[in-house]
């Protein structure tokens, strides 16, 4: 665990080379290689990393089912590191910070969506572990303005997946209906771990959603409180004012909205999402709606953070060594993991 008493040394030699996983080619494994310390821009910090999460989102880029990554490419979008150098340009930090960097890596500040206050839209962005390296390495370079500063109890492999299936989940837990009472969520996995501890805090009650027949997943969900727990076809006991779907399958769409009340809204958390089937206008009609959410924006990470330290939220997960990374993707893809999978360096 990170400790405050012991921040990363100002005369600590760095290394030259640093191990990292590499993706060389979409649809292939990951490969390990020794690689040179990436030096920071003027504007950016270089980290050492303490932890990775291991997203889903990670299995797209891999499967090309979100295209054009850089290539090659560090995967790994989840870290929790220490502030080790710094660029030229920054302000805000200093060596020994501990960090948190997430998805959203870069935005131009100039595109309309910027110029609107909605960064999460930038035309520009760039984005971790996908348009440039990410975490699964043992460090890392990251624009300064675009990391966050951690409390304590999050320097370690909990506080990685924080840094996304928190944030997206927190986005998503934003766009709900304001009234909301019963709280749907579709994909019981390291999103909905987090945030149902922040509806319950809320004095909601939630109704997990999972593969059908995933008596682990249902067990863990009421184990963390869940009102009800079942398969993503059964329906629920009561009518839901809101739902979030986390699961890629486009078909629980018109599901979701069936078991929502009027007027009840439906949330797709997800950065990708199988096609979404036919479904008769009568499943949207009486003011329903559907919603996605794309990426997050700073002032998401800046109160989630907090709100996370104030629950406080407490996360589940299952470590692996940096080397192992291939057999975590391999475990997440299998849903062999209660809470998330992360990488350890």
């Amino acid at each position: 665990m990170y400790d405050e008493q012991k921040k990363y040394p100002n005369d600590q030699v760095l290394p030259l080379m640093m191990r990292a996983m590499v993706m060389d080619a979409p649809g292939q494994p990951l490969v390990l290689k020794e690689l040179p310390l990436p030096k920071p821009s003027a504007k950016q910090v270089l980290v050492k990393i303490i932890a990775c999460g291991v997203c889903r989102t990670d299995l797209q880029i891999m499967d090309s089912e979100l295209v054009h990554p850089k290539m090659p490419l560090i995967p790994g979008h989840e870290i929790v590191g220490i502030v080790a150098a710094l660029g030229s340009e920054t302000s805000k930090m200093k060596k020994g910070d501990l960090v948190g960097i997430p998805w959203l890596g870069y935005t131009c500040g100039h595109c309309r969506y910027c110029l609107k206050d909605q960064e999460n839209l930038c035309e520009n962005a760039l984005f971790t572990g996908y348009t440039i390296d990410g975490g699964y390495a043992e460090y890392t370079v990251a624009f300064e303005d675009y990391c966050f500063l951690l409390p304590i109890q999050y320097g370690n492999a909990s506080g990685a997946p924080l840094m996304c299936a928190g944030l997206i989940g927190y986005r998503s837990y934003r766009m709900i209906a304001p009234d909301t009472q019963n709280l749907g969520i579709y994909g019981f996995g390291a999103a909905a771990h987090v945030l149902i501890q922040l509806a319950l805090h809320q004095g909601k009650k939630v109704y997990a959603f999972t593969r059908d027949g995933d008596v682990a997943a249902q067990g863990f969900a009421k184990k963390l409180g869940a009102a009800w727990a079942g398969d993503s076809t059964a329906t629920p006991p009561e009518p839901m004012d809101s739902s979030i779907i986390f699961a890629p399958v486009g078909s629980l769409i018109p599901k979701a909205l069936k078991d929502v009340g009027k007027g009840g809204r439906v949330i797709c958390g997800g950065i990708h999402m199988s096609d979404i089937p036919a479904f008769p206008y009568k499943l949207l009609w009486e003011e329903r709606m559907v919603k996605s959410v794309a990426n997050v924006t700073r002032k998401d990470g800046d109160e989630f953070i907090e709100l996370a330290a104030q629950v406080p939220v407490r996360t589940a997960y299952r470590v692996f060594p940096l080397h192992e990374a291939n057999e975590a993707l391999a475990a997440l893809r299998n849903g062999l993991i209660e809470g998330a999978a992360v990488l350890v360096m």
